[in-house]
């Protein structure tokens, strides 16, 4: 790993700065991660779940591996793979008539590449 000086200036409530030097060490997003995306679309005239289908059918084309869960879908792969599809995904919902969506993402990444049997073996 490279290490790079950097200043960071903080600006406190009172407006005060803070300045200091740190190292911070550059991490590279080369492991596998799992993302959960729960898309939240808003439409006057296709049902929510309707919309949500589109979303699901791009994951399954990706050739990710993934879990669907009541309310949200888990993948597995590479972060830069799966941003991609969520990108995918959130566009399928706007063609298939989304008005709006809501879209949380939630990230798990390591030094060491995580999966999802990692975390759902045990109850499965």
């Amino acid at each position: 790993m490279e290490k790079i000086k950097n200043n960071i200036t903080f600006i406190s409530n009172n407006c005060d700065l803070f300045e200091f030097n740190y190292l911070q060490i550059n991490y590279k997003m080369d492991k596998t991660v799992n993302i959960a995306l729960q898309i939240l679309p808003s439409s006057h005239s296709v049902h929510p779940y309707a919309l949500v289908d589109k979303a699901i059918e791009v994951i399954a084309a990706s050739g990710l591996r993934y879990k669907v869960t009541p309310f949200e879908t888990v993948m597995e792969g590479s972060y830069d793979n799966i941003m991609e599809v969520i990108k995918k995904a959130q566009e399928a919902c706007y063609e298939a008539g989304a008005e709006s969506l809501m879209t949380y993402i939630k990230i798990q990444s390591s030094r060491e590449n995580v999966s999802i049997e990692d975390k759902m073996e045990k109850y499965e």
